[in-house]
């Protein structure tokens, strides 16, 4: 299992104060494959760069799908940029890639067969291994959490983190996040505006 998998785990946790929007999950899993890259050697981070180095060949498709899609000519990317392009969409895709590996199953919620679908994750090693990384409050898992609202129960979920690059990109992340909040938050509003201007006095 990847962090970025061990991630959408822990953000599958059915307690209501966990609740984690998907454009949140989505820029923190693109940070968590970042990371996983520059642990494997794949990449470095200049400054907010990031700089490829050899093509890696992950076991895992998701992380190899990143590794292709790395920007391979200079000035190459900002994280901030492939935080928000890899990003995309990209808790769907983790999403069904657990539930093709067995890792998730579909159930109904409520006792009527035609109740509504959620998906939860199945008792299995990965799993297991991703509830341990959190029980230890392992720093990588727990600042990305925390990044989506995830409560670790550290005071500082950045305080861990020993490596300049994983830390440029946790930071990264906290950016992103609060950039989307941002523009929620502004479009809730002018929602709200159009909707009182139809209403009228």
């Amino acid at each position: 299992m990847t962090t970025a998998k061990d991630l959408f785990i822990v953000a599958m946790d059915p307690r209501p104060e966990h609740t984690v929007g998907q454009g949140d999950l989505s820029l923190a899993l693109a940070g968590a494959e970042l990371i996983d890259l520059i642990h494997a050697g794949a990449v470095t981070v200049d400054r907010d760069r990031i700089v490829p180095g050899e093509p890696p060949t992950p076991d895992d498709r998701l992380l190899g799908e990143a590794a292709a899609r790395l920007a391979r000519e200079s000035p190459y990317e900002r994280i901030e940029d492939w935080l928000w392009r890899r990003g995309r969409d990209l808790s769907a895709s983790y999403q069904a890639a657990l539930e093709e590996d067995g890792e998730l199953t579909r159930k109904r919620s409520g006792r009527l067969s035609f109740g509504s679908e959620h998906v939860e994750p199945v008792d299995t090693p990965s799993r297991r291994r991703a509830a341990d990384r959190w029980e230890e409050k392992e720093p990588v898992l727990a600042a990305l959490a925390s990044a989506v609202g995830i409560d670790a129960g550290e005071p500082d979920a950045e305080a861990g983190l020993d490596d300049e690059a994983v830390t440029t990109v946790v930071a990264a992340v906290h950016d992103a996040v609060m950039e989307l909040e941002a523009v929620r938050q502004k479009r809730a509003i002018e929602n709200a505006a159009f909707a009182n201007l139809w209403r009228g006095p």
